[in-house]
């Protein structure tokens, strides 16, 4: 999980710099804040799928999955709700393309994980 939330930041936090240093610092502000409205609900997810249960079952489990995800698409409403409010001037396709960059972060992953599991299998099943 911290490999993906590392990976979510890093690449997000890359490609506003070059925003920054190819279209100016409205631009690339506007990419840092596209960047950490995908990451920042992320985060609460993996916090919440990570933290210890008393019960450890799957049905615990899944509450806290479902938890998270509610939670994390409040935290993606509410923070685009603020960018939108308070942030002047904005400009809104380096802010959405970062997010969407940052949110597809971690099915990127799950692809590569899966692809590295079929080459490592040597019997071919």
């Amino acid at each position: 999980m911290l490999k993906v939330l590392a990976a979510q930041f890093g690449i997000g936090l890359a490609m506003a710099a070059a925003i920054w240093a190819g279209f100016g610092s409205l631009h690339g502000f506007s990419a840092l804040l596209g960047t950490v409205i995908a990451a920042v609900p992320n985060a609460f997810l993996a916090l919440r799928l990570a933290a210890p249960r008393r019960d450890p079952g799957a049905r615990a489990l899944v509450r806290a999955a479902y938890i998270g995800e509610l939670g994390k698409l409040a935290l993606t409403v509410l923070l685009f709700s603020i960018v939108f409010v308070t942030v002047r001037p904005l400009a809104a396709a380096p802010l959405f393309a970062t997010y969407v960059v940052t949110a597809l972060v971690p099915i990127a992953g799950l692809v590569l994980v899966d692809n590295n599991k079929d080459t490592d299998n040597e019997h071919g099943e």
